[in-house]
């Protein structure tokens, strides 16, 4: 019984012990760790605060980052903004500690472009623990997409044609 015990605990442990400490593939775990839509980006030298990202960016989930973190860097986190992302009108939903709800307008492109250095528009809010950041957007139509809307269409038209055709005869 004891042998079988020490096969089964060989079996199981030899993958772990036979690895080489030279060669990884991708980041190591104590560099990123991801659990679901769970993003951990945490500094353990700084305090780390709870955000969100919804809409549209690559990776769009709860994230823990270093409180120095920016919208900008939290927008990077999540793997930047999707191709319809509207960056022109990112929110940001903020509940303060007395319990009243906040929404922060943010034009991200006037920052891109040198608007809001210029003027004296608000700039890039910082964030704060349980801030949910939104990017909103619509889905762009390219010309297959509308080739394909459009030869749907036709071809349940001139179905409809045929069958009411054939009833009729």
């Amino acid at each position: 019984m004891k042998k079988h015990l020490i096969y089964i605990f060989l079996l199981y442990t030899l993958p772990v012990f036979s690895q080489t400490d030279n060669q990884q593939l991708g980041r190591g775990f104590d560099q990123f760790r991801y659990y679901g839509n769970y993003y951990d980006y945490s500094d353990p030298t700084t305090i780390n605060i709870k955000v969100s990202v919804w809409g549209y960016v690559k990776s769009p989930g709860k994230y823990l980052v270093p409180i120095s973190s920016s919208v900008s860097d939290l927008i990077s986190y999540a793997g930047g903004p999707d191709g319809n992302a509207e960056l022109d009108e990112i929110r940001i939903y903020r509940v303060k500690d007395n319990g009243e709800e906040e929404i922060i307008n943010f034009d991200y492109t006037g920052l891109l472009e040198g608007n809001q250095l210029k003027t004296n528009k608000v700039r890039a809010p910082n964030l704060s623990a349980g801030d949910i950041l939104i990017l909103p957007g619509s889905p762009k139509y390219y010309f297959r997409d509308w080739l394909g809307i459009t030869l749907s269409i036709f071809s349940a038209i001139v179905s409809l044609t045929i069958l009411i055709l054939n009833i009729t005869k």
